[in-house]
């Protein structure tokens, strides 16, 4: 993907959202075969914009606004995929009295396709996670977190493939260690696998078994940590592996300007995004594909969710 090709369009906070910011993709990348990728992640139960007294965020965020903004998207982009890369728990009282219910469903409506666990799913234990997945009509993808002898066996999934307008996407899920994170009676045998292992063999068999055209990883193992350099994190996922096209993170809450491109071991540059928490950002990336569906452009923004009615 050469530099020309990677086209950055943003809105500017504040700024009202119209329809020629919305459709901004349909009007730089002209092809009928585009993907919307639109993504979240530790939204933390933050159903309700942040009060105005709040410092940093007033007025931001809020489910209701999100949701309005997808579905001015889909009005513009036939191909959406929304994703999540989990910590979708805890964090206000909606959590502390519906554990987890009105999250789930409220995602659901959204049209949410697939996300994956954060720490933060298990703060309920097995049981309490369970109990809610029936109000969850998406996916979760555990790809390397082994339910084997707990409850959770056979209700996450390994890895999903979603066709959009003849582009065949092949999305998988890491979490991070969650011994010292988690305590041990909330996940109880589960066991965890290394991170870059899984995602090497998973984005494998995507691409070249697969024949996807897309690979994305939802990533809960978080950015970098910057004093403990052997902690496995996203830019080592992105550095170490192979055949992944993006990875879409979470866990460290980190607002990227906009994505960051690394180079894989086969050197190949893959793209890395995160959006924050608390829903207070969109992200959104769009994939232009040729007819015989080889990657030509990308373009990307990340959104602010804030009151456009104002």
């Amino acid at each position: 993907m050469k530099r020309r090709n990677f086209i950055k369009t943003t809105i500017l906070a504040g700024g009202a959202l119209n329809l020629p910011s919305i459709s901004f993709a349909s009007q730089i990348l002209k092809s009928d075969k585009k993907v919307t990728i639109l993504h979240t992640n530790d939204q933390h139960s933050r159903i309700d914009p942040f009060p105005p007294t709040y410092a940093h965020s007033s007025n931001k965020g809020g489910f209701a606004r999100r949701a309005t903004l997808i579905e001015a998207i889909r009005q513009e982009e036939p191909q959406v995929l929304l994703l999540d890369s989990g910590d979708v728990f805890q964090g206000t009282p909606y959590f502390n009295f519906f554990g987890g219910e009105l999250e789930f469903k409220l995602m659901s409506k959204m049209g949410y396709e697939a996300s994956t666990m954060g720490n933060h799913e298990f703060d309920n234990g097995l049981e309490g996670f369970k109990k809610q997945l029936p109000h969850a009509q998406f996916d979760f993808l555990c790809s390397n977190y082994d339910f084997t002898n707990t409850i959770l066996e056979g209700l996450t999934k390994d890895y999903k493939i979603i066709n959009k307008g003849g582009i065949k996407i092949g999305i998988f899920g890491i979490g991070v260690e969650l011994e010292g994170l988690v305590e041990k009676k909330n996940y109880l045998e589960t066991i965890y696998l290394d991170p870059i292992e899984i995602a090497q063999d998973r984005a494998y068999m995507l691409k070249k078994e697969k024949k996807c055209d897309l690979v994305i990883c939802l990533s809960h193992i978080g950015y970098k940590y910057p004093n403990f350099p052997n902690k496995v994190c996203d830019v080592q996922l992105c550095q170490q592996t192979s055949h992944i096209d993006l990875v879409l993170g979470g866990h460290t809450h980190t607002f990227f300007k906009e994505p960051e491109k690394y180079i894989n071991k086969e050197g190949k540059e893959v793209l890395l995004n995160q959006v924050g928490w608390a829903g207070l950002l969109l992200g959104r990336i769009d994939y232009l594909f040729t007819q015989n569906n080889k990657l030509k452009e990308i373009a990307f923004q990340t959104i602010p969710i804030e009151d456009y009615t104002v």
